[in-house]
């Protein structure tokens, strides 16, 4: 029997992906080739390609100023990536610092002008979200982080805002219904909730680009891949259609509004059990809990190997927590079924 898979990332996937994923590497197309070995050029692959990016705008209901791309090197690349294509020479630029990858973001962006700290959880270890942010005119745009895996916070209500908006959506893109339109650029790392490790989806919008002055290199210039229909360099083929695969049952089982549906239900169960639980209690503020990463401690560390045990022999993985903060992290992911958090909280409850 598979595991109760709760590893922060790499995600688990839906069994039916797993399945369509062998078999391409198996025989791909029928072509009597692998997906691992054909040319990113053929045109089996290149009609993967154009379909992930329509999927991906469809899902989201993106405007037709967006673009979709699939690149490679993490959601850390874009880190500095953002800066480069959105940061005037000389600019200024706001980073909401709800956690250590967005301070990541935010040392990034500073190697090219100004960053302005409009909010931080810091204090408080990150456990919360700030709200009353110190947005001013002169920012070239507003960096956010939606989910922190770290802590289990969670960005609820998005600013109003003039300013351009970019966010960081790697551990929570297509969890849930949002206006995705109200942002200038949306990344997310794959291997969080879209797919395997090896591609970061990235939709911008195109009137915002070219407004810098920056001299670009060509393989951090979003207008270049855009222009090379992200096939600028050969992409990661492999990963691309694992998430074309995962995009399509996200599709076919029913969309955003169904899916976020289930992922409260699964975020409820467990949240409802580290209340009622007086061995456990929470690590993030109650209004800003995340709904993709649920974070706990017990509250009697002598009881951690029993814990553990009982865990284990339930077939739970991935659930220990970061080393930085401890405790345990249940990463409730997209294709994480209800029975796991159920099988989750009846251990907790058993725990004595």
């Amino acid at each position: 029997m598979k595991k109760h898979n709760f590893s922060a990332g790499p995600c688990i996937l839906y069994p039916e992906v797993i399945k369509g994923a062998s078999e391409a590497i198996n025989n791909f197309k029928e072509m009597d080739l692998s997906l691992l070995e054909i040319s990113h050029r053929d045109k089996n692959f290149v009609d993967v390609m154009e379909e992930v990016r329509e999927l991906s705008k469809e899902i989201m209901a993106l405007e037709d100023d967006f673009e979709v791309l699939f690149l490679q090197g993490g959601a850390s690349l874009q880190f500095c990536m953002t800066p480069y294509n959105f940061m005037k020479k000389n600019g200024v630029a706001g980073y909401s610092i709800t956690g250590t990858w967005a301070k990541k973001a935010a040392k990034e962006g500073s190697l090219f002008g100004q960053v302005i700290e409009v909010g931080s959880s810091a204090e408080e270890n990150f456990n919360y979200i700030p709200k009353k942010l110190k947005i001013t005119k002169n920012m070239d745009y507003l960096h956010l982080t939606s989910n922190n895996t770290i802590v289990g916070t969670q960005i609820k209500d998005f600013p109003n805002t003039d300013i351009p908006l970019v966010c960081d959506m790697s551990s929570d893109i297509f969890s849930r219904q949002i206006n995705f339109n109200q942002f200038s650029l949306i990344y997310a790392g794959a291997q969080k909730n879209i797919g395997p490790a090896g591609t970061t989806l990235v939709a911008v919008r195109k009137s915002a680009l070219g407004k810098t002055a920056r001299d670009i290199p060509s393989m951090l210039d979003y207008e270049k891949h855009i222009k090379s229909d992200s096939m600028f360099n050969t992409p990661p083929v492999f990963s691309v259609y694992t998430c074309l695969l995962t995009l399509r049952a996200l599709k076919h089982n029913g969309g955003l509004s169904i899916i976020e549906e289930q992922n409260k239900l699964k975020a409820n169960h467990l949240y409802k059990e580290i209340e009622r639980n007086e061995l456990f209690e929470g690590v993030a503020k109650k209004e800003d809990r995340s709904s993709m990463n649920v974070c706990f401690l017990l509250k009697d560390e002598s009881l951690k190997e029993k814990f553990d045990k009982l865990c284990s022999e339930a077939g739970i993985v991935g659930i220990n927590g970061h080393r930085s903060v401890g405790g345990y992290r249940a990463s409730i992911y997209n294709a994480l079924p209800f029975e796991s958090v159920r099988i989750l909280t009846e251990v907790m409850n058993h725990l004595d």
